[in-house]
């Protein structure tokens, strides 16, 4: 076996393990989490040995590396956008994505609304909440939240379906733990919340540094690249 391959099938074992582990110290199993593969700068070949692994879900920070990518890979990737989302970007991904994590502006979505009507699709979102108040992040503060629900209620062609969030970076792990319970706080507040296109499905949260921590906090979904395929290469 390739040498990058035995380190890929070895990272993976490990994050698998700590994955377990850490859905069992919050009372779920392993299977009600997600592990989507970041793959931003990743190249085709080793992201098809992840596939050829079993694991078909990826996230692109990168619409093009997205586009690139899903034409050389097979038609049953999962692909998600967890990048900032640009307005000029939208007509590549508006119904082509299982799910668009990084929502946070109403002109934004209501471009993806005008483009998906034409086509007649819907297209699955999660609201970006930048529950640390860093001026460097988006997202939609968690004061905002409400009211850009609210806004989102007559655009028939989203459906929000969860929140996401990126946790404080620190050497430490334990630090991005309170921006994760205040996440799920929210997100179980907002479980009651009534409208046609908005459930809470995804709580998308932990990334190579502290998905195990995230996990503990109730994410079901992690977003891991580096722990995966190594450090990015730019």
């Amino acid at each position: 076996m390739n040498g990058y391959l035995m380190s890929i099938k070895d990272n993976i074992a490990r994050i698998e393990e700590k994955i377990r582990i850490s859905a069992k110290i919050s009372g779920r199993n392993a299977q009600d989490i997600k592990l989507l593969s970041v793959t931003k700068t990743v190249d085709a070949e080793r992201i098809r040995a992840l596939y050829d692994m079993g694991y078909k879900a990826f996230g692109e920070n990168r619409v093009q590396e997205y586009r690139d990518k899903k034409d050389i890979l097979p038609d049953d990737c999962e692909w998600h956008i967890i990048g900032r989302l640009q307005k000029n970007k939208l007509k590549y991904i508006a119904g082509n994505v299982s799910l668009i994590h990084s929502l946070s502006s109403l002109s934004v979505a209501q471009e993806a609304q005008r483009l998906l009507s034409v086509k007649n699709l819907f297209q699955d979102f999660l609201i970006e909440v930048n529950v640390t108040g860093e001026e460097s992040k988006d997202g939609v503060s968690p004061g905002e939240l409400p009211e850009f629900v609210q806004n989102l209620e007559v655009l028939d062609r989203i459906r929000i379906k969860g929140l996401m969030t990126i946790g404080r970076m620190s050497e430490d792990p334990e630090n991005a733990r309170p921006c994760f319970a205040e996440l799920k706080s929210i997100y179980d507040s907002m479980s009651s919340y009534a409208s046609d296109n908005f459930e809470m499905k995804y709580l998308s949260m932990g990334m190579s540094g502290d998905y195990w921590v995230a996990i503990e906090e109730g994410a079901n979904i992690v977003r891991i690249g580096s722990a995966i395929f190594g450090e990015r290469v730019y």
